[in-house]
């Protein structure tokens, strides 16, 4: 079985229910699309609150006619050709990343935030036949159609198609809503996707069928879906971790609204008004509703939120002070954290568990289906209480990174994914995440882990996020450097922040304190690249007067 076969399941013993609702706040029209709707009228800038839905049935018809005219377009057979989507999150998203599967094709999401270079590099490392992009990317993609146009069709999805590009609903307007099954096996090749460029350039990381099924499987067992869930989903459906996490929907046959928007206001509405049971949250997501709640932007009981049942978390190490602060608003909630990786297919490898809140700080367990270890530099298990690199295996892992053996080679050991994540096993055997392995900082040699200063720097009330780096000094090396995001509305100073951390071993201690916006990618994956560009520029640090 793979999830193709899963949708088609779905349209024929629930196809009049609800599949998809999309919700963009700063919009006003509100009503059900069939197959051929693709685009509606924009509204005024005083218009707000707009809606649409679709059934599993025509999910799954919108889904037949893209893979009908992928079909036509390759001569009655797209399987093996790579089709990119850069799309921002819509209705359409999924029954185009469906419509490709059916076909045996793979799907490419791509990082809507990608430049016009960035593009071409990876529609190019994924050696893409086909390009489907939306309104928000025609300047993007203007600029590198001379370049791609040569091997990749390009299609517009959206009003006023460019004239670089194939309009999408005069392709598929013809084609049929019944799309005859095409043999598909859990070894085929499903889909490309791209790491986050957190630590350089995007990998791109290929999966099979069996990935893609395993991860619907181990959301539902981590998260008990049935068909009377709705998921609200916000982040990004390019990256694995939304999507996965609404493949729990998938395979349960349950509703799920695409939020397009993440201001507090917003999110509890949606809850509120779609009865959404399940939400997943990025931790500056969380930060803000606690913080309109704090400050009486918003009030809890102005919205219907008995029915929410699991908030869980992903993607990034969560403060264990933002999950106290978060239980004592909603302590009926369940709550989940989450870890994977895109080369893990998203989320799940290790999860919290519902019924741990006790050990709320640890990344979890290994989840359903998976195997972890801990190994020191030379692949050899470590104790438990001592710090490795934390390794993965299980039927998610990647098949490799595409077109890069190098890069495969270092990763993948004898079925092990090598993550570069360093974390430690407790005496339960609760793994907790250190750190990335390359954003260890070794300063005067001892090891600081920034995600162990940032989790405690998290809890001053007066910090809203907060990045911790290395910085170059001529003493020590290293030196641990905060750039500290403050809440709105508040002032803080260096000496308030130093004194908050004289609770922390003297090394642990941030020598250098700036203030800052903390950058984060969609994902909500600090961006320390760029940090360390932004602020490792200014030269080696003076630490001979900082204790």
């Amino acid at each position: 079985m793979t999830i193709v076969h899963l949708l088609e399941k779905n349209a024929r013993e629930k196809g009049a229910q609800t599949a998809l609702i999309e919700i963009n706040p700063e919009k006003s029209e509100t009503r059900k699309i069939t197959w051929n709707e693709y685009e509606l009228v924009e509204p005024t800038a005083k218009q707000r609150h707009y809606r649409r839905e679709i059934t599993w049935q025509v999910f799954d018809e919108k889904a037949n006619r893209l893979a009908n005219m992928l079909n036509s377009t390759f001569g009655g057979s797209a399987k093996g050709k790579k089709v990119g989507i850069l799309l921002m999150n819509c209705i359409d998203w999924l029954p185009i990343y469906f419509g490709i599967l059916k076909t045996g094709a793979l799907a490419v999401p791509l990082n809507f935030r990608y430049s016009s270079d960035e593009i071409e590099y990876c529609v190019s490392l994924a050696e893409c036949d086909v390009l489907i992009f939306g309104p928000e990317f025609i300047g993007r993609v203007e600029q590198v159609a001379d370049k791609l146009s040569k091997t990749v069709k390009l299609i517009f999805l959206g009003a006023g198609c460019p004239a670089f590009a194939d309009d999408y609903n005069d392709l598929v307007s013809e084609c049929s809503g019944v799309f005859p099954e095409c043999t598909l096996e859990e070894s085929d090749d499903a889909a490309i996707y791209f790491s986050s460029g957190t630590t350089g350039f995007p990998k791109a990381i290929l999966h099979n069928h069996e990935s893609l099924i395993h991860s619907c499987r181990v959301e539902q067992k981590h998260h008990f879906q049935t068909e009377d869930d709705c998921f609200l989903c916000i982040p990004p459906l390019y990256h694995t971790g939304a999507k996965m996490h609404w493949f729990g929907s998938l395979i349960s046959g349950s509703k799920a609204v695409i939020l397009k928007g993440t201001q507090a206001k917003h999110i509890l509405d949606a809850v509120s008004k779609e009865k959404c049971t399940i939400v997943w949250l990025l931790v500056p997501w969380a930060q803000d509703i606690l913080n309109a709640l704090d400050s009486g932007e918003v009030k809890k009981e102005d919205y219907e939120l008995k029915q929410w049942r699991l908030m869980h978390i992903g993607a990034q190490p969560v403060p264990q002070s933002l999950i106290k602060r978060w239980l004592e608003y909603f302590p009926e909630h369940q709550y989940d954290t989450n870890y994977g990786l895109s080369e893990s297919i998203g989320p799940g490898a290790v999860h919290l568990g519902v019924e741990n809140v006790h050990k709320v700080g640890a990344i979890g367990v290994a989840g359903y289906g998976w195997q972890i270890k801990i190994v020191d530099p030379s692949g050899n298990e470590v104790a438990r209480g001592d710090v490795g690199e934390l390794c993965l295996k299980g039927a998610g892992v990647m098949t490799c990174y595409y077109r890069d053996e190098k890069a495969t080679a270092d990763s993948l050991k004898d079925g092990w994914l090598y993550t570069g994540d360093m974390a430690m096993q407790d005496e339960d055997g609760f793994i907790y995440l250190v750190d990335r392995k390359k954003d260890v900082i070794i300063t005067g040699g001892e090891n600081l882990y920034p995600v162990q200063i940032e989790n405690f720097l998290a809890a001053h009330k007066k910090i809203k996020d907060v990045a911790v780096i290395g910085l170059p000094d001529a003493r020590l090396g290293e030196i641990a450097a905060a750039i500290i995001e403050l809440k709105k509305g508040v002032t803080a100073t260096e000496d308030e922040i130093n004194e908050f951390c004289l609770e922390l071993p003297r090394y642990k201690r941030p020598r250098k304190i700036i203030f800052a916006d903390v950058p984060r990618n969609p994902t909500g994956k600090i961006e320390k690249p760029k940090l360390r560009k932004m602020y490792g520029a200014e030269g080696l640090v003076d630490s001979q007067n900082k204790s």
